[in-house]
């Protein structure tokens, strides 16, 4: 398993919290996604036989968060 952190433009509204963990648990090969609001934070593990750390940027990129960086582990 691996993990993926996504550093994001601030977040505005709670809202955006269930919008991107439900649009990352809905990919196969992620096991666990979490976003902290406060601090702009996305946190996946990832099955990487399954998923590429690439697609899951782009599943948050493409609901219109900006990433500003990411570290894969």
């Amino acid at each position: 398993m691996k993990k993926i952190v996504l550093n994001l433009e601030p977040l505005t509204c709670p809202s955006c919290i269930k919008k991107i963990e439900s649009a990352l648990r809905k990919l196969d090969g992620i096991t666990e996604a979490k976003v902290m609001f406060n601090s702009g934070k996305v946190r996946a593990q990832f099955d990487e036989d399954k998923i590429e750390a690439e697609t899951i940027a782009k599943t948050v990129s493409g609901l219109g968060y900006p990433i500003i960086s990411q570290k894969v582990s």
